[in-house]
């Protein structure tokens, strides 16, 4: 039994998450390759606005595969957060490439446009940004920037399905996006990823990368034809029964979401009078996959995490910065000047955040942290 009276995330479960995988399981075939993959994929690309969407087994294999669809290799360049979850710029390692870390911005807490426009050099061959806990970054300024350098845009929305830039999905921007399915997402399946694009020419690659290089006109499982591979391809395939759970997942995205953003509401609404800056969203729709805070200094956060974790209640610094951890540190990254990305992530803090949550969830986490800032 976990020690947390009120732990970081809960999965909203019901009868359909039971009833959509128990018949690919039942039907005793077809659970790698089956309808569910397809028909998920169909509703995801349809959900963000995109003509294409392929699935993953994870949303690091799914970046990993955006870099290698684009054919992004050594001596490359792809400008990153160094503020965001490690695997953005693993995978540009992964394909032998550089990640070059540019500054966030304070607003949304995604890449600031500025620092990314001096980042640009004649290598630079994609820009990576992420949607920073279900919010959007400065897409539209991003966005701008990669069409004028004629630089591909690859959108990391792993955390901020279902959000929105005025009536445009986050997801929709990039020549690709990629999404994660992992246990405390918006929406999740367990474990797997997505990626979406309005491009045929990817979609076709995106498909040879992930199964084997196989060109494949029928289901590999249900034909004795001769296949052929024509490329080097991975196994990243998402499993039917995954798919299945998306399906299921997805009849109720919209409720979770409104269910996230009332709990969010709430807790905004009693936080920020207490000296704590709650989460924005002036130009854009969050939904909240992380409902993360900031304090007025690293002492002040590290002893509300210590006392709050006291008290049985779970929190995490989203994100500790890449270019700190050992990995980059090796890697010569140590003296990167990001200012911004170090003050945010020194002040940075998130709190449980799930659909489920009670209003007496609510109230001991109001209640433990007011008592906090009163004694400091």
């Amino acid at each position: 039994m976990s020690k947390w009276k009120i732990p970081m995330y809960k999965v909203l479960v019901d009868d359909y998450d039971v009833i959509y995988s128990s018949r690919v399981i039942k039907r005793g075939m077809s659970w790698a390759i089956g309808p569910e993959i397809e028909e998920f994929e169909s509703r995801l690309a349809k959900y963000v606005g995109t003509e294409y969407c392929i699935a993953f087994n994870s949303g690091t294999s799914a970046q990993h595969a955006a870099l290698l669809a684009l054919g992004i290799k050594q001596q490359h360049r792809v400008i990153v957060p160094s503020f965001t979850f490690i695997s953005t710029a693993n995978s540009v390692l992964m394909v032998n490439a550089k990640p070059v870390f540019a500054d966030i911005e304070e607003e949304s807490y995604g890449l600031d446009p500025v620092s990314v426009e001096k980042s640009i050099t004649t290598n630079t061959k994609a820009i990576m940004p992420i949607h920073y806990a279900g919010g959007a970054c400065k897409i539209d300024e991003i966005y701008d920037i990669a069409k004028r350098r004629h630089i591909p845009l690859i959108e990391d929305a792993a955390e901020s399905l279902g959000a929105k830039t005025g009536k445009r999905m986050v997801g929709s921007y990039g020549e690709m996006a990629v999404f994660s399915f992992a246990g405390n997402k918006v929406l999740t399946t367990g474990e797997g990823g997505a990626i979406v694009t309005n491009s045929k020419k990817l979609y076709d690659k995106l498909k040879l990368i992930r199964s084997h290089g196989r060109q494949e006109t029928e289901n590999y499982f249900q034909s004795n034809l001769k296949p052929d591979y024509i490329s080097v391809g991975y196994n990243w395939r998402m499993s039917s029964i995954t798919a299945a759970l998306g399906l299921s997942q997805f009849k109720k995205l919209g409720k979770m979401i409104s269910m996230r953003q009332k709990n969010a509401k709430y807790l905004s609404s009693k936080l920020r009078d207490m000296g704590i800056a709650v989460p924005q969203e002036n130009t854009f729709e969050h939904v909240y996959q992380l409902y993360s805070v900031r304090l007025k200094s690293k002492r002040l956060r590290d002893g509300l995490m210590n006392y709050l974790t006291k008290n049985g209640i779970m929190s995490k610094i989203y994100f500790e910065p890449v270019h700190k951890a050992l990995l980059y540190r090796k890697l010569g990254y140590s003296k990167q000047k990001l200012p911004v990305t170090n003050k945010v992530s020194e002040q940075i803090l998130s709190l449980p955040m799930y659909p489920t949550m009670k209003q007496s969830d609510l109230n001991l986490i109001v209640d433990t942290v007011g008592k906090f800032m009163k004694r400091n």
